[in-house]
Formats: C-alpha cells, sequence, structure tokens
C-alpha cells in the first residue's frame, strides 16, 4: 500500500447537491417512475415520492443501529434502488459512501477494507458476504454488514445482518401503474456494479441532474432479455461494459463469411432505405435497442469511443 492511498481523501459517491435534486423531483414530479428494478421475475416500480420516502425509512433504520454523521458505508453489488437508496441515507445522516469491487476477495478486499475501514456495509451477494467474513479482518474493527440474502450471523468483531432491519417504518403503499402508461418515458439502462470505480458517481449524476428514470436488470444473466422488455431510451455503461455488449452483439450475429453476416454488414453501409432499414430495425429490437438515442461511456477516453463497435458506434457519446 503505498503513502499516497494511506493519505489520499476517500471518494465519496454522493452529494448534499444529490439531495437536494432528490428532493425537487419529488416535489416537480412525485408520481413519475425513477426506477425500475426485476426482482423474482417481476418488474417493481419506485417513483420519485417513494424514493424520498425510502430514503427516511432507510435514515431511521441506520440511526437506530447507531450509524452517526462521519460514519463510512461500504457498498458491494450491483447498482440498484436498494443500493441507490442506502447510499443517499448515509449522506442524508451526515456519512460517507465508498464501493468495494464486488468481485474482490482474498488479499484484494482485505487492502480494499483496510483502506476504507467502514463500519456499516452492504454486501448484495451471500457469496460476497463468505469472502468477506474469510478475508480475515473480523477482529480488526467493528463491522456491521447489511445483505438481502442472509440470515442473522456474527464473527469477530462482526455483525451480520439481514437488510430489512433497516427498513424499520412502514413500506410506501405499492403502485400498480400499468407499464402501458409509461412505456413512452424516458429511461436509462444501468448494468453495472462496483467494480466500475467511478460508477456510483456518475450513476447519481446522470440520474439526478436530468431527472430521468433508470432501469436495473435481475441479475447479470438475464441483463439482455430485461434490457429488450425495458427498450431505454439511453444506455450508461462503463468502457469495459461497452466491449462486453460488442461481444454479446457479436454472438447474437451470424457467422462471420457468411451470407447473413454480409447482408447486416451491408444494411450499416446506408441503412436509411428500403431492406436495409427494415434488417437495422429488426437488429435493434432484437436487442432492446428500439427506442435508443446515445449510449454514455462517462469513463473512457474519446479516442475509444469513436473507436467503437459498427452497431454501437451512432449511439456512443463522451460525456463530458
Amino acid at each position: 500500500m503505498s503513502v499516497y492511498e494511506l493519505n489520499s481523501p476517500l471518494p465519496d459517491s454522493v452529494t448534499d447537491s444529490a439531495l437536494a435534486a432528490l428532493h425537487r423531483w419529488a416535489r416537480e414530479r412525485p408520481t413519475q417512475i425513477a426506477l425500475r428494478h426485476r426482482r423474482l421475475g417481476l418488474w417493481k416500480a419506485w417513483r420519485w415520492i417513494d424514493v424520498q420516502r425510502e430514503v427516511e425509512r432507510v435514515c431511521d433504520g441506520l440511526r437506530q443501529q447507531g450509524f452517526a454523521p462521519g460514519a463510512r458505508l461500504a457498498l458491494s453489488g450491483a447498482f440498484e434502488p436498494s443500493l441507490l437508496i442506502l447510499a443517499l441515507a448515509a449522506r442524508q445522516l451526515g456519512g460517507h459512501s465508498v464501493v468495494i469491487d464486488r468481485d474482490s476477495r482474498g488479499e484484494d478486499l482485505q487492502r480494499q477494507l483496510r483502506l476504507v475501514r467502514p463500519a456499516f456495509a452492504f454486501v448484495q451477494r451471500r457469496e460476497s458476504v463468505s469472502h468477506w467474513l474469510q478475508c480475515g479482518l473480523d477482529e480488526a474493527w467493528p463491522l456491521q454488514l447489511y445483505s438481502a440474502q442472509v440470515n442473522a450471523a456474527s464473527r469477530g468483531l462482526w455483525q451480520v445482518q439481514s437488510l430489512s432491519v433497516l427498513f424499520v417504518t412502514e413500506a410506501p403503499t405499492a403502485q400498480r401503474q400499468g407499464w402501458a402508461q409509461v412505456a413512452g418515458d424516458a429511461v436509462v439502462w444501468v448494468d453495472e456494479g462496483t467494480e466500475w470505480r467511478d460508477g456510483l458517481t456518475h450513476v447519481f449524476s446522470r440520474w439526478l441532474e436530468g431527472g430521468e428514470g433508470l432501469a436495473f436488470p435481475e441479475t447479470c444473466e438475464s441483463a439482455s432479455r430485461d434490457r429488450c422488455e425495458i427498450a431505454p431510451t439511453a444506455l450508461l455503461l462503463s468502457a469495459a461494459r461497452v466491449e462486453s455488449l460488442a461481444a454479446e452483439i457479436e454472438a447474437r450475429l451470424p457467422l462471420p463469411g457468411s451470407w447473413r453476416r454480409h447482408l447486416c454488414e451491408w444494411t450499416l453501409d446506408d441503412p436509411r432505405r428500403g431492406l436495409r432499414r427494415w434488417l437495422k430495425a429488426r437488429v435493434r429490437h432484437l436487442l432492446g435497442f428500439q427506442r435508443l438515442r446515445r449510449i454514455e461511456v462517462p469513463s473512457a477516453p474519446a479516442d475509444a469511443v469513436r473507436q467503437g463497435p459498427a452497431w454501437l458506434q451512432q449511439y456512443l457519446e463522451r460525456a463530458a
């Protein structure tokens, strides 16, 4: 570990301006859908007013668990509503949120945790909780660890509890708004996790500055199917995810050298008319791109964006 790492300030993923923006959208667009997430095969939706109320609920739960101003909350997992709400609640209580790579284990996980030394943590998956408990730091400092997939347990100074203990007050009334009613809304697709170091900062900036809704897949494995069902108007991606999306598209296209592949490439030469236009629309629909207007890659160099895959090039943007 370098001296720089020991003395450099820890980045905070949430700012006071993010909280102000949340209150603004809850006031100006209370019934508009702010978050969508597929859970156990069903799409769930949170309106802006619901997000604000959920943040207040988690604030109450964190207070009861001893969360105080200046406390550090570590977040590890896929970006989804619970993780965002926890980060906002921690900021509202005067604390700080930091991300831990969800794929870390062993010495790498130890290094990240020693640098951050969180007093609270949200670890999304049961397997990741096991890696945390086996990293050998459970006697180094006290930690309250929450996960939706585990039962209460303890190891050394570390306490593991169900995430539900943080939601201590009555939940907002479930909304049964039909998807047809919001099918035309702008929505930004996010299929990322805490392995994207600056990702949470970009997600909050994109979501709260513009007030467009976000949508998240149930799992990485279901992401392609879930994206097709939502048909987002924008994608927010890391540079690494652009590469994996390009690989997904390549896997769905016909084999290189085949006449079908030549036909797909032919459509890109001039896709504005006739059969080419129809073929391109068909491919867009299969990818869930029928409403897509742009792909934002805020962490990628401009040259890398300009050299993106052919089927993504027209959508790619580099955020300022």
